[in-house]
């Protein structure tokens, strides 16, 4: 019963670490400035800013982010799958 609760804890500084790193990801920026195309992209890959041969067109940056957004949410969802969700890592805690 006690290894159940380690398990948690091991999980929750785990969820803790992710949200951290998170946190750094997010207030890195990169910058890529070539052939006429200039980008700002977040750690967490977000498009901050774009242009391209020094016109910048926000609609565009938004389309590429929910493209973006949306491959990150299928990538973590074929993860969840192979990896059986959390129930993979609790094992039978919950009967």
């Amino acid at each position: 019963m006690f290894d159940k609760f380690k398990q948690l804890g091991e999980l929750k500084k785990m969820r803790d670490q992710a949200v951290q790193i998170q946190k750094q990801l997010a207030a890195q920026d990169i910058t890529v400035e070539e052939n006429g195309v200039y980008i700002v992209i977040t750690g967490e890959q977000k498009i901050k800013e774009l242009q391209v041969q020094g016109i910048s067109n926000q609609v565009l940056i938004d389309v590429i982010n929910k493209a973006v957004k949306k491959s990150q949410e299928v990538a973590a969802k074929k993860l969840q799958e192979m990896s059986g969700g959390l129930s993979g890592l609790l094992g039978n805690m919950g009967k």
